[in-house]
């Protein structure tokens, strides 16, 4: 598992290559293995293959959301907060599995972030996907994960880079790791 997540970066870049069927439905089997509250489940995800939606979809917000243009496939991640007090960690670990998922495959991802983001039309980037893909009123848009062929690399993180000095022992002024 290290080994997977040291591996995993946000690639940005895709080859111009479709996916196969059965790797679509693997990554969507492993969005819906994710853990949910109280075994609410309050996600939806709305997959989306058509280059021309995508490339709507890349403009829903100001910065940071173009690479989804190029991207062969985008995965919207969206919950009813009606159905759940914690939507937004319930639909963030589906979105972190979809990563390991993808990264496992050897594919390339990247999250889009959408709640709490703006559109260029002074609307919420969330109601801007939200026409887009027709989603009922009742839900909120978390993200969107641009996954493909990675058209870049990445070095892999190594343990030096990892910031040891955010993990605490018992306390917070005691370093876990000079314990």
């Amino acid at each position: 598992m290290l080994d997977l997540l040291r591996r995993r970066r946000s690639i940005r870049k895709f080859q111009d290559k479709k996916l196969e069927p059965w790797q679509i439905e693997e990554l969507v089997k492993a969005a819906l293995m994710a853990p949910s509250s109280r075994t609410r489940r309050p996600w939806e995800f709305i997959v989306v293959e058509d280059p021309e939606l995508l490339k709507k979809l890349a403009l829903c917000k100001e910065h940071s959301a173009s690479f989804l243009a190029g991207a062969p496939l985008g995965i919207v991640i969206a919950a009813d907060p009606g159905k759940c007090d914690v939507w937004v960690e319930d639909s963030s670990i589906c979105t972190l599995l979809l990563h390991l998922q993808a990264a496992s495959m050897g594919l390339g991802s990247c999250w889009i972030q959408v709640r709490e983001r703006w559109h260029i039309d002074h609307k919420t980037s969330s109601s801007y996907v939200k026409e887009l893909v027709n989603l009922p009123d009742a839900y909120q848009v978390l993200a969107i994960v641009a996954i493909g062929y990675p058209a870049e690399q990445k070095a892999p993180i190594e343990d030096g880079q990892l910031p040891y000095h955010k993990v605490h022992y018992n306390v917070f002024e005691k370093p876990f790791f000079n314990r």
